[in-house]
């Protein structure tokens, strides 16, 4: 694979239901981390550190327009407030011919209303059951 813009990606949210939904539109940008723990287990005999991996982990952070249509963003994260542990959602990036498909806990769906009239989400969410993430091809 060569070197790519990131334009023209997929990014789909399960509803309550488990069907996917395309939201792509209604996102302006976002952030996924795949971090891994870490341990340090340097002994005495060591001059630099030495360290192994523990578990892995996901995060996102959804950034959009607010769009109250049918089976759109307002519509798949208006009842995270209520809904407590059955908050999770399947999330599913596409980009180029990679895939990253996660089941995520998200924990806040927040709206801002700028100065400029323009109202705008975020939605953070993370992993939720202990299954490491992988980019399939």
């Amino acid at each position: 694979m060569a070197k790519e813009s990131g334009i023209t990606v997929a990014l789909s949210v399960d509803d309550s239901t488990g069907t996917l939904r395309d939201i792509s539109n209604d996102i302006t940008d976002f952030d996924v981390s795949l971090p891994r723990a870490e341990q340090d287990v340097t002994g005495l005999d060591k001059s630099a550190h030495e360290r192994i991996l523990l578990l892995a982990d996901f995060s996102i952070s959804l950034k959009g327009v607010y769009n109250d249509a049918s089976q759109k963003s307002h519509e798949l994260f208006r009842t995270i407030p209520t809904q407590g542990s059955t908050a999770k959602r399947t999330v599913k990036i596409a980009v180029s011919g990679t895939t990253l498909v996660v089941e995520s806990i998200f924990t806040e769906y927040a709206l801002a209303r700028a100065a400029s009239g323009e109202l705008r989400y975020t939605a953070p969410g993370m992993l939720a059951n202990g299954t490491a993430p992988v980019w399939s091809a």
